[in-house]
């Protein structure tokens, strides 16, 4: 498949500007160009109020001769966050204590909130992501982390980024999970900053405000899909691992994952100052820290895991490993639950897995998927929840035949058709698009309702995507760096700048923190 999927080069922007009607000017305002790399503009900024759309009716089209649209709104913060104060009486609720019973059909406005800030989240990790193959920073993060979220347009977070995550393709059966660089000549000039490592993700915690908003410390980690092609779906095999052979301290060992994941998880390379340790080590001696450094504050702490697509996968496994090995733990006793909000996301593990994740080790996954999205159905194609009940499943995983997959957690099935401002398309792609699972949320209701837009701009659909309608006149795959990074120097020639910055290594406790988790530090 050649299809392009949810990620594109970086352009900062707000990813909450609605355009429930899309407006135009007559003009471009001077000294102030969407389409720029510096284009950050703020969500709050004083705009042009715009009407809401109707539940059912077709957008109008643009007033021909009008080209430029106004995406700034007085309701910006009216989809991704929830204003109303019920959050931080209600998290343990929204963050799926009762594994979401009664909250999703009609949706409930605070959930439909924070699935859609976590989904920010996710997306974030897409746009952060240096996709030049001619950059030496190629497969990096853009920005550093301390103005990680200024930097990527989502300034009004409320988190800050604590560590990036790093991870290695070496071997894998997953042909888009890293960029392919051009090391010939940065490699041999000693510029290239990682001939294997690849940015797959982050941990952050929520700042003083928000954490008073949302009603407790929460610890957001968020993974990376595949970038720009779907092909991977089609090296999804049905080779399982267990997870005890992947050093998760799981005594049942008959609790398997698709291979190609767990790889992805736990793989390291020596020579690599960036993943020298796991993104499976990364990601829980990050979360220990931050979990001890709050628990010992007695904060009310919660750890939420977030991905789309191959991320929803990782986001998985990285859930179930922080909750067995004891991560999300205190020695004095106290446990911070754990919670995923996957989106687009594949088949995982088999019944055994299903079970200790949700049974015995108590972590709740509410999974967002678009009906129409070929993804959601493997692996697993001929034994899976779907095609067999769970007594024949069960009985064939049994027999040691392998194969056997389920999904974990609750779905909220979503259906772009529903959507007045989505086109018709053969393009699969499109449905697996981040950004379009994010616009659905925001119109879904309920089951058999109209679409109702509630503030998130539609334009954001198209960032990486041919999906909006032709007559809303937003350019399709319209999220990119201007000139590819490329700038002038003073004696007139283009040449991509270099960073003033080091990327990010390991912190020097992460040693420490993997060897309180009983875990073999690496070397």
């Amino acid at each position: 498949m050649a299809a392009s999927v949810s990620s594109c080069p970086s352009l900062p922007i707000g990813h909450r500007r609605p355009a429930a009607q899309i407006l135009f000017q007559q003009q471009p305002p001077t000294g102030d160009r969407w389409f720029t790399s510096n284009a950050v503009q703020s969500r709050r900024r004083p705009c042009h109020v715009v009407a809401s759309a109707a539940t059912t009716d077709r957008p109008p089209a643009p007033v021909p001769g009008d080209y430029y649209m106004d995406r700034g709104s007085p309701l910006a913060e009216a989809s991704g966050r929830s204003g109303d104060g019920q959050l931080a009486a209600r998290w343990r609720e929204i963050h799926g204590s009762g594994n979401w019973e009664g909250l999703l059909d009609p949706i409930d406005a605070v959930l439909r909130a924070e699935l859609i800030r976590y989904g920010e989240l996710a997306q974030a990790t897409y746009d952060s992501f240096d996709y030049d193959r001619f950059s030496p920073y190629c497969g990096s993060c853009r920005f550093p982390a301390k103005t990680f979220f200024r930097d990527v347009g989502l300034d009004g977070a409320g988190y800050e980024v604590s560590r990036f995550l790093y991870a290695t393709g070496n071997d894998l059966r997953l042909p888009n999970f890293g960029n392919r660089k051009h090391v010939s000549t940065a490699a041999a000039a000693g510029r290239l900053w990682s001939e294997s490592g690849t940015f797959i993700g982050f941990v952050a915690a929520s700042n003083d405000e928000e954490t008073a908003r949302i009603g407790r410390r929460d610890i957001a980690v968020a993974w990376r899909g595949t970038i720009t092609r779907l092909e991977w779906v089609a090296d999804l095999t049905a080779n399982q691992r267990r997870v005890s052979d992947m050093g998760v301290p799981c005594p049942d060992p008959g609790v398997k994952v698709e291979m190609g994941f767990a790889e992805l998880y736990t793989g390291k390379d020596a020579e690599c100052r960036f993943c020298r340790y796991s993104a499976r080590e990364q990601a829980l001696a990050e979360v220990r820290k931050l979990v001890e450094l709050y628990h010992g504050r007695g904060e009310e702490v919660s750890v939420t895991v977030t991905g789309h697509s191959l991320g929803s996968a990782l986001a998985m496994l990285s859930a179930f490993d922080i909750a067995e090995t004891g991560a999300n733990a205190t020695p004095d006793g106290r446990t911070a639950p754990v919670c995923v909000f996957s989106f687009a996301g594949p088949r995982v593990g088999n019944l055994k897995f299903r079970e200790r994740f949700e049974r015995v080790l108590g972590v709740r996954a509410l999974r967002v998927v678009n009906v129409h999205d070929r993804v959601p159905k493997v692996p697993g194609v001929f034994f899976n929840e779907a095609a067999f009940p769970e007594a024949v499943l069960r009985a064939v995983d049994g027999l040691g035949l392998g194969g056997v997959y389920t999904h974990l957690g609750v779905p909220l099935a979503l259906d772009h058709t529903a959507s007045p401002f989505l086109k018709e398309t053969l393009d699969i792609s499109c449905y697996h698009n981040l950004e379009a699972h994010l616009h659905l949320l925001d119109g879904f209701r309920s089951a058999g309702e109209g679409f109702e837009l509630r503030g998130r701009d539609p334009a954001l659909v198209n960032k990486s995507a041919d999906f909006l309608r032709d007559d809303h006149m937003v350019p399709p795959v319209w999220y990119q760096a201007e000139n590819k990074g490329m700038v002038r120097t003073e004696d007139g020639r283009w040449v991509l700048p270099p960073r003033h910055r080091d990327i990010d290594e390991h912190p020097a406790d992460t040693d420490h923190h993997l060897q309180q988790l009983g875990l073999t530090a690496s070397t």
